[in-house]
C-alpha cells in the first residue's frame, strides 16, 4: 500500500502548492481506484493503482493521436504533461532487453507452436510484465516471435 499512501501524500501536496494539473489528475486516479474496488470487488491495493494509472496513460496516449489529427498542440502539450505525472507512479519501466527475457522465459515453459497459442502466451507474461512494461508493446513483441 505504498504506492496509495504516496498518491494520497502527493494529493495534499498539490493541494498545498496550487498545482492545478496535477491535483486533477490525482484525483482522476483516486477516482478511478474507487471505482475499480466497486466494480471489480477488490480491495484497495497498489496492484490496483498501477493498474488504473496504466488504464489512464492507455487512454491518454490514444487521445494524444487524435489531436494531433485535429492539429490541436495545445491539448497534445497538457495531455503529454498528465501522462508525465502518470508515469511518476508506475514502477521503474522494464527495458527492451528486459522483456525480450521474460518473454523467452515464457516461450520456453508454455512451448507456443502456432499463432493460435498467444492467449497461453499473454496469459503467463500479463502478470510478470504488467504496470512495468508497455502491454501493446510486449504483444507485437510476441505477435512477431509467433508468426
Amino acid at each position: 500500500m505504498e504506492l496509495v499512501k504516496k498518491i494520497d501524500q502527493d494529493l495534499i501536496d498539490a493541494m498545498k502548492n496550487h498545482e492545478k494539473l496535477r491535483l486533477t489528475v490525482i484525483r482522476e486516479i483516486k477516482a478511478g481506484m474507487k471505482q475499480a474496488v466497486i466494480d471489480q470487488k477488490k480491495e484497495m491495493s497498489d496492484d490496483l493503482a498501477v493498474e488504473v494509472v496504466s488504464r489512464g496513460i492507455k487512454t491518454r496516449k490514444e487521445s494524444i493521436k487524435e489531436f494531433e489529427k485535429g492539429n490541436r498542440t495545445d491539448l497534445v502539450d497538457k495531455t503529454k504533461e498528465e501522462i508525465y505525472v502518470l508515469e511518476s507512479y508506475l514502477p521503474e519501466q522494464l527495458s527492451k532487453e528486459e522483456i525480450l527475457e521474460i518473454i523467452d522465459k515464457v516461450f520456453a515453459v508454455v512451448l507456443p507452436e502456432k499463432p493460435s497459442d498467444m492467449g497461453k502466451v499473454m496469459k503467463e507474461v500479463t502478470p510478470l510484465l504488467k504496470g512495468k512494461a508497455d502491454m501493446k508493446e510486449v504483444s507485437e513483441i510476441i505477435k512477431n516471435k509467433l508468426s
